[in-house]
């Protein structure tokens, strides 16, 4: 096969076969998958399908790579990703013409993105020579105790299509930055972001075998196979959490290091003393970046009623507004869904939700012809217990409920298995922090719509996850603690 694609609009050729141990090659079977551009349909790329037998040649490598790897100079691992920033920086018009072309987010969304994954490599550039360890007299005096981190081992990276860079730089940065090696199975929707990326960390001066990537259709077995390996000692996963469930089962059978970042319910709690204008502002980046594509978008809107009015107008307004078409093309503001199966789900929790007794404002109808486009849609008179409130719908879709009461709004808001994030706007910071404090949720937004950044720790509580990304928290996921005890 061959081993890149032209990508309309992207100036190198992109990779498209496994990459193992440093070297590009194809599938062991021989056989390639399908990327399709969510505008329109059609064929973007042909890409290696990953075998069993291929994970496992990536474990190999990444095995064979880790000795020397954990024991490279913090300074060197670190300037590998400092190096990998600039790269990314230097080509990210590249990496969001191609971001958009295989997910289908508009531009604006797509360099926001690269921005975004970029800084997690400074981020963990700069933490890797920060790794701390600690000396301490023990308590009766007769003894040293030393407490120091060493990298966790093999990792399993498994990401979604959603972030296709933001996500694997999120876990690949601070994977490098410990001393780790990786095997990376992208999500088959969106493989082309992260097989360029690895060209990216090998200019930056990686190692070969450090960063192995297995894209393949068939994830339910090549994951399966990796975990099932003693040399894979740790598991990060981003994607739903019916999916975690599974992995979650598999890592116990090892005792396998995970982390687990999952699905999110987000409510967007707006109270009758908020400044309605910057709430829509939020609204806006909290429901439609990404075009609603993303864990923390914002899911289900609870607006205290003597604003819900104005406020569901004020939305409507914006979005009903917002230009839709191709992503890549100039003045699009949402861009098509990635895929049939996410527009056919969207499609079909507006129309329960309408059912079960909501008005569409704005949308709300899927349109005809060829891609997986879904219009701007705004409900409002929506009931608690429609599917638009309990399922995480994935799109540009905003129901709107009311409250009266704090206590009201909190006893909503925190009725879900889900707690990745909330966002809360209010003139009154006292009421604010109250509410944040007894919201569960991994974080909370107050007066913010955006809450990401590297230099914070993500990750959420009950069914949204286990474990934190970014921050100084992001890098211990990946570190393990040795204690050595001496005489002196």
């Amino acid at each position: 096969m061959t081993t890149t694609a032209s990508v309309p609009g992207v100036q190198t050729p992109v990779p498209t076969g496994l990459f193992v141990g440093g070297q590009w090659q194809a599938s062991s079977s021989g056989a390639t998958f399908d990327v399709l551009d969510p505008a329109d349909g059609s064929v973007l790329a042909q890409v290696a399908d990953g075998t069993s037998e291929d994970v496992l040649a990536a474990v190999g490598a990444a095995h064979a790579a880790l000795p020397g790897f954990a024991a490279t100079a913090p300074r060197k691992r670190s300037e590998m990703l400092r190096r990998a920033f600039e790269i990314l920086v230097e080509r990210g018009e590249e990496f969001a013409l191609l971001m958009s072309r295989e997910n289908g987010k508009a531009l604006p969304d797509a360099r926001a993105e690269l921005t975004y994954a970029a800084e997690f490599f400074r981020w963990f550039a700069e933490e890797a020579v920060r790794i701390d360890g600690d000396y301490r007299v023990a308590p009766a005096g007769g003894t040293r105790t030393v407490v120091t981190h060493q990298p966790v081992g093999v990792c399993l990276l498994v990401t979604p299509w959603n972030f296709p860079a933001a996500m694997l730089t999120r876990k690949l940065g601070p994977a490098i930055a410990a001393g780790c090696t990786s095997v990376v199975k992208p999500a088959e929707d969106t493989p082309l972001t992260a097989l360029l990326l690895a060209q990216v960390l090998t200019e930056a001066g990686v190692p070969d075998g450090v960063v192995n990537v297995i894209p393949t259709m068939n994830a339910k077995d090549v994951v399966a196979t990796a975990m099932d390996d003693d040399r894979v000692r740790k598991i990060s996963f981003t994607g739903s959490t019916e999916v975690g469930k599974i992995l979650l089962r598999q890592a116990a059978d090892k005792v396998m290091v995970s982390s687990m970042e999952l699905g999110g319910n987000a409510p967007f709690v707006v109270c009758d003393d908020a400044d309605l204008d910057a709430a829509v502002d939020g609204a806006m980046l909290a429901k439609m970046r990404n075009g609603g594509e993303a864990c923390t978008a914002a899911n289900r809107f609870y607006v205290q009623s003597g604003v819900a009015s104005a406020f569901a107008e004020k939305l409507a307004a914006r979005m009903g507004a917002m230009t839709v078409g191709r992503g890549s093309d100039d003045g699009v503001t949402l861009g098509p869904l990635v895929n049939e199966e996410t527009v056919a789900k969207v499609d079909r929790i507006v129309t329960d939700t309408v059912g079960a007794g909501a008005r569409v404002v704005t949308g709300g109808t899927r349109p005809e012809g060829a891609g997986f486009f879904y219009p701007p849609t705004v409900l409002v008179d929506v009931p608690t217990d429609a599917a638009a409130m309990t399922e995480e719908t994935f799109g540009p879709v905003a129901p709107i409920a009311t409250f009266d009461t704090d206590e009201q709004v909190l006893t909503l808001a925190n009725a879900t298995p889900y707690g990745l994030v909330a966002y809360v706007y209010t003139g009154d910071l006292a009421r604010g922090l109250r509410l944040a404090e007894a919201l569960e949720t991994g974080m909370v937004g107050i007066n913010r719509g955006v809450v990401s950044d590297p230099a914070a720790p993500f990750g959420g509580v009950k069914q949204s996850g286990l474990g934190r990304e970014g921050g100084h928290e992001g890098i211990g996921e990946y570190l393990t603690t040795k204690y050595v005890s001496f005489p002196l």
